[in-house]
């Protein structure tokens, strides 16, 4: 809980956790948070209308009593939590993500199904206020779709900090009432927690939209097909964000819905979907852009391989927060930075650099010549380019 305060010399006695307190001060941040994006719809002039909407044959959309016709919709409803088979959110003691934002006691036991970004996000929250933590996977691995490496290193660092993982399970359903619950696992013990947190994904928010009505039929996964420039079936219907195809991220949901409309008001709206970010935010965080190795092994794609360890950088070392590396993987033969992955401290943050980098298709070359501010944790990503080239300097 001191967070290795004793080791800068900092002793601290006492220490207890006052979740109320904690859950308040959250409480207040996203209320505030949400006061001020509210404020800027009224500043622009942006006419909100609250309510379930429906779409009609004629494209009016309804909200409760009031009917709304415009010349374009956009639908950005985004997505809501997915479960499996047999388990169903509501029932005592099983958990969405929502649930688990807002646990009024900390869980002495708990169950994470699904070691995906909100599993373990959520799973290492509860761990570090005092729960144990046990997360179930089908995969044989954790953090499906990232580089395996990148997965790796993450699933010790937890291990580390006390989350146990059980992979390769098949869950057949879960049991029980809050406080001795059981996840049922094919051909295995059942794990026993006091609750279930169910966290195997998210799924496009399309039901209940009225889309039979304009003739709109979403894929097998829900999800809502659509152009190059978020054009629906439908003329004059546009969608973004989680309702359509491609990674479930609020950033991506973002630069698409201002690509959209900037291509509804002028005929031109572009997203670099090479140059989109992943972030687990874990302690320590862990981030992503553009290809893993796997990904550019299966492609046939020559490259190069460049990791710094943050314990040979010196703000690392000096914040006491010296675990994880930086990885640049570049194309052999032009030098174009093709991935970066990162575990450590401010990982997402760091990412941004690689990001820019990325989508002005620099070389690992360019970001090793740019000269980075000493001490910090940026020299690590400027030594990861280096060692890219066989050029790493202080490692």
């Amino acid at each position: 809980v001191a967070h290795g305060l004793a080791s800068h010399g900092v002793k601290v006695a006492g220490v207890e956790l006052d979740l109320k307190t904690m859950l308040a001060r959250k409480d207040k941040v996203v209320t505030t948070l949400g006061t001020g994006i509210a404020g800027l719809l009224k500043k622009n002039k942006v006419t909100v209308y609250s309510g379930t909407a429906t779409i009609g044959k004629d494209k009016g959309v309804a909200v409760g009593a009031e009917t709304i016709t415009a010349k374009n919709i956009l639908i950005a409803t985004g997505s809501v939590p997915s479960s499996l088979p047999g388990i169903l959110f509501g029932a005592p003691g099983v958990d969405s993500s929502t649930e688990a934002l807002a646990y009024g006691e900390v869980p002495k036991k708990l169950a994470v199904i699904g070691a995906g970004v909100i599993g373990l996000e959520l799973g290492s929250v509860w761990r570090r206020l005092g729960a144990e933590v046990t997360v179930v996977e089908y995969l044989p691995r954790i953090l499906p779709g990232m580089d395996n490496e990148l997965a790796a290193a993450a699933q010790k660092t937890f291990e580390k900090q006390g989350i146990k993982f059980r992979l390769g399970c098949k869950v057949q359903g879960v049991s029980g009432a809050p406080g001795a619950m059981q996840v049922l696992i094919d051909g295995q013990e059942p794990q026993v927690a006091d609750r279930v947190l169910v966290a195997v994904g998210r799924r496009p928010n399309t039901e209940g939209l009225g889309l039979e009505n304009i003739g709109i039929v979403p894929n097998k996964r829900g999800q809502i097909e659509v152009s190059g420039h978020y054009q629906t079936a439908v003329p004059g219907v546009y969608a973004i964000g989680d309702v359509i195809p491609g990674p479930m991220l609020a950033h991506k949901a973002e630069e698409e819905g201002v690509a959209c409309v900037e291509f509804i008001a002028t005929g031109y709206g572009h997203v670099d979907y090479n140059a989109i970010p992943g972030v687990v935010y874990t302690h320590p965080e862990i981030a992503s852009v553009g290809k893993t190795e796997e990904q550019l092994k299966e492609a046939g794609t020559a490259y190069t391989s460049g990791k710094f360890l943050f314990a040979a950088n010196g703000r690392a070392r000096a914040i006491d927060q010296a675990e994880g590396f930086v990885k640049v993987l570049a194309d052999k033969t032009t030098d174009r930075i093709l991935g970066v992955h990162i575990i450590g401290p401010i990982a997402g943050d760091l990412i941004a650099e690689c990001c820019v980098a990325m989508a002005f298709h620099a070389s690992s070359e360019d970001i090793a010549r740019v000269c980075h501010s000493h001490p910090s944790l940026s020299e690590a990503v400027k030594e990861a380019a280096l060692a890219a080239q066989g050029r790493v300097i202080h490692m």
